[in-house]
């Protein structure tokens, strides 16, 4: 039984956005890390909010002091 006040569910927000623009809608300003090996030796990969990989550096202090230096924030996503 249906009352006036039912309403059907609205349309998914990201309805009409690339996949791109909805993983990094309202998260432009986060970064991640990501522990990788490259050459054979351990690095730390830097990743903007939305899984693009933006730089690589030696070890995590130094992963996590770039993202700071460029005024973003890093999130944990363990």
């Amino acid at each position: 039984m249906r009352h006036e006040h039912d309403h059907d569910p609205l349309p998914p927000l990201h309805q009409g956005m690339s996949d791109s623009d909805f993983a990094a809608w309202g998260t432009p300003g986060l970064a991640f890390v990501k522990r990788v090996v490259v050459d054979n030796q351990t690095s730390w990969s830097i990743h903007a909010a939305d899984g693009t990989a933006i730089g690589v550096a030696p070890n995590r202090e130094i992963a996590l002091a770039a993202i700071i230096q460029h005024e973003l924030e890093a999130a944990s996503v363990h």
